[in-house]
């Protein structure tokens, strides 16, 4: 099996494809008809909207172009589902997402059925290069929302007063780290390569691969701790403004900050809100800390002496690594302690847990040029405002992701799984 998949790309990119939209069906298994509506925050999507929209990217891109005779589901759904494509069709403010209480769950469903049957029918007619591109792109496309799906769904729950789980809890949180802080892994500098090789499917911000030279720096073995976080707490980290970029500061005021998202104090104890409900916080103390900003980052990396990696550290660090960690497939859905006694085995949460916030702010590389016609707005237009987060969180699918890829964010977002790593550079 395996060696036919090499031998015809095409029947790995459909097998992909229906992988890929079994598995968003599976992540709605535990929401009600009522929890798929809730859009509980502007960065959000209702969960009814994710599966929509995935599926109106397969037909407004693939079938309605490489599909003979295709006739669409209905022709509202043309622009009542795109999401941010000026040139394909006019949308709805984001906003309002939650108030498309018709067309019904039902009928989203029987909407996804529709354009599956047509991508069934396309890939059986020896599809073109172009529609095979196209295809993949958007299970790719697909992972991203089935990401976003759960980080959606935990902001909905934790603004319903019950606090209810996705997902009853587990044993997380066992290992133990120990009391000593995190070791350093140096690296060398000089110069090296950055960006996608060509090898395999790549987002159009991942090219082109090109040279950088790097000072040589050191990166901490693992992501900092939740326990770490709080010590940043305690010794009045919201409350100095010296620590903090002037914007950071802004956000403090203006938001109240005092914590992490979904970190809650009563009595003096501390509890934090996951996909498997409320924890206390003495539980998962040495598991990374997540829901953090990039200002948060940056000011946590100040106040410990040290600094955030750039995108292009962080990359060169991570290549050739394993893609191996506490991805979606290990089931967690939380950030996990790393193991111990990893001071002598460099760097440990690469992939998985939390996205890291570098340094850098998301630029085109050196020649990037975007997809062609409506698919050029997919990332290029974000450029602008944005700051890099690399490797993947605990809601990243494992085959989503890879040492190039690059997650793009505002720096004041918290509502994702985002993490810090610090860094220093070697003298």
């Amino acid at each position: 099996m395996q060696k036919a998949l090499a031998d015809k790309p095409e029947l790995a990119i459909a097998e992909r494809f229906t992988a890929v939209r079994r598995q968003t069906l599976a992540l709605c298994e535990p929401l009600t008809p009522e929890d798929m509506m809730v859009q509980s925050c502007p960065e959000a999507s209702p969960a009814k909207w994710h599966l929509a929209h995935t599926t109106w990217f397969f037909e407004s891109f693939v079938l309605r172009e490489f599909l003979p005779g295709y006739k669409a589901a209905n022709e509202d759904f043309a622009w009542l589902f795109n999401s941010y494509y000026e040139t394909f069709s006019q949308f709805p403010e984001k906003r309002l997402r939650s108030s498309f209480s018709r067309p019904g769950l039902d009928e989203i469903l029987r909407y996804r059925e529709h354009v599956d049957a047509a991508m069934e029918r396309l890939l059986e007619t020896d599809p073109s290069a172009e529609a095979l591109r196209r295809i993949e792109l958007g299970a790719n496309h697909e992972e991203q929302h089935q990401e976003l799906l759960l980080t959606d769904i935990l902001h909905a729950f934790f603004t319903n007063p019950l606090r209810p789980s996705y997902r009853e809890k587990g044993n997380e949180g066992a290992r133990e780290l120990g009391d000593a802080g995190p070791a350093f892994s140096a690296f060398d500098g000089g110069l090296h390569e950055i960006g996608a090789r060509g090898e395999g499917f790549c987002f159009d911000n991942e090219l082109g691969r090109h040279r950088v030279w790097l000072e040589p720096y050191a990166l901490a073995n693992r992501l900092v701790t939740c326990g770490e976080f709080l010590e940043f707490m305690a010794d009045g980290g919201y409350s100095r403004p010296e620590l903090w970029l002037s914007a950071g500061w802004d956000a403090v005021k203006r938001n109240g900050l005092r914590a992490p998202l979904y970190w809650t104090e009563q009595d003096g104890e501390w509890s934090v809100y996951t996909l498997r409900g409320s924890m206390p916080l003495g539980e998962i103390s040495q598991a990374p800390v997540s829901q953090v900003s990039y200002f948060e980052a940056d000011a946590y990396a100040r106040w410990a002496g040290h600094r955030l990696p750039t995108e292009f550290e962080w990359e060169a660090a991570a290549e050739g690594a394993p893609i191996e960690g506490n991805l979606l497939d290990a089931g967690s859905l939380m950030p996990s302690p790393a193991d111990a006694l990893l001071h002598d085995q460099g760097c440990a949460q690469l992939y998985g847990d939390c996205w890291e916030w570098t340094a850098s702010a998301y630029l085109g590389y050196p020649g990037f040029r975007p997809l062609e016609g409506t698919l050029g707005e997919y990332n290029g237009k974000f450029m602008s405002g944005q700051m890099v987060l690399r490797g993947g969180s605990c809601v990243t699918p494992q085959a989503h992701i890879r040492a190039s890829y690059r997650n793009f964010f505002s720096p004041e977002t918290r509502w994702q799984f985002s993490g810090i790593r610090l860094a220093k550079t070697s003298s």
